[in-house]
C-alpha cells in the first residue's frame, strides 16, 4: 500500500507527484492535506510529520517524509526508468541541484509565494482565524522561525525584510540553471533526472504566479525551452496542474500578476531594482 499525504499547489508534493509519474508508480491512496485552511496541524497529520508539512508517503506502513528523500526512495525501490544517474559525477552534479533546492530555494518560494499570493488567501480568514493558523504554525517546519517569519510575509507583504532579496536569489538560480543547460541537455548532463524533477516545481511556480518574464523574452532562452520541454513530458500536467483546484490557479494567476510589477523592480527586468 503507498499513500501520499500532499497538497495542490505544494512544491515539494509536486515534486514527488511527477517522480512518482515518471516512474510510471502508482499511488493507491491519496490524501489531500489543505495547508491554506491550516488542515497540516491536526494531531492525525502531525503524527505522520511532526514538521506539520508535506508531502508524506507510507509505503506499507512506514513514514517516509522529506520530498528530496521520498524521490530518491521511490526511484531506489520502484521498477521504472531510473532517475539518478549511476556515473558518480554525473550523480554529484544531480545532488548539487537537490541540495540548492532544499537550502536555498525552497525557502526562498516559501517567501516568493506567501507574498505574492497566499497573504491574500490567508487574509480572508477572520482575525481569529488568522491569529490560529499562526499560533499552529510549528517553529520549524518550512524554515527556521518559520512561525515569525509567515506572520511577518501575511501581515507586511512585500515590505517583510528580506523578501526582495530572495527574488534576487531566485533570479540567481535561473541564471545558474541557464549556464548549466549550455552544456548539457538536462540539468545534471545528458539525461533527465531528479535534478530537473527538484528544479520544475520551482519554476512552474512562477509560471502559474504570472512571472514566467524571469525567463522568457530571450532573457534565459535555454531555461525557456528546458521548462518547455517539462512541460511536454506526458507526467508533467497530472503531477502539476491536475491536482491544484482551479480556485487556487486562479488565485496564484491573478495575485502572481498584480505582484509582477514590484517584482520586475526588484529584479531589474524591465528596469532598476528599486527596493532593499
Amino acid at each position: 500500500m503507498l499513500e501520499l499525504y500532499h497538497h495542490g499547489s505544494s512544491v515539494c508534493a509536486a515534486k514527488v507527484r511527477f517522480a512518482a509519474n515518471e516512474k510510471g508508480i502508482e499511488i493507491d491512496r491519496y490524501h489531500y492535506v489543505d495547508i491554506l485552511k491550516g488542515e497540516q496541524f491536526t494531531r492525525k497529520f502531525r503524527s505522520i510529520n511532526p514538521n506539520s508539512v508535506v508531502p508524506s508517503l507510507v509505503h506499507d506502513g512506514k513514514v517516509i517524509n522529506e520530498s528530496t528523500l521520498i524521490c530518491e526512495y521511490l526511484d531506489e525501490v520502484f521498477p521504472g526508468p531510473p532517475l539518478q544517474p549511476t556515473d558518480p559525477y554525473a550523480r554529484y552534479r544531480m545532488r548539487l541541484w537537490t541540495k540548492v533546492v532544499d537550502e536555498l530555494l525552497h525557502p526562498a518560494c516559501a517567501d516568493l509565494t506567501y507574498v505574492s499570493c497566499h497573504r491574500h488567501i490567508m487574509l480572508r480568514l477572520s482575525p481569529a482565524e488568522l491569529e490560529a493558523s499562526f499560533e499552529n504554525t510549528p517553529e520549524h517546519s518550512v524554515k527556521g522561525a518559520w512561525r515569525q517569519r509567515k506572520r511577518e510575509l501575511v501581515t507586511l507583504g512585500f515590505d517583510a525584510p528580506g523578501v526582495a532579496g530572495k527574488f534576487r536569489l531566485y533570479a540567481d538560480q535561473l541564471a545558474a540553471m541557464e549556464a548549466a543547460l549550455s552544456r548539457h541537455d538536462w540539468l545534471a548532463g545528458d539525461a533527465f533526472s531528479l535534478a530537473d524533477i527538484s528544479l520544475a516545481p520551482y519554476v512552474n511556480r512562477l509560471d502559474m504566479l504570472s512571472m514566467s518574464g524571469l525567463w522568457s523574452g530571450g532573457r534565459l532562452p535555454r531555461v525557456a525551452e528546458w521548462f518547455e520541454r517539462i512541460k511536454a513530458r506526458p507526467s508533467f500536467k497530472p503531477a502539476f496542474l491536475d491536482w491544484c483546484p482551479p480556485e487556487l490557479t486562479e488565485d496564484l494567476a491573478r495575485f502572481g500578476a498584480a505582484s509582477w510589477p514590484t517584482v520586475q523592480a526588484i529584479v531589474g527586468v524591465g528596469g532598476d531594482a528599486t527596493r532593499d
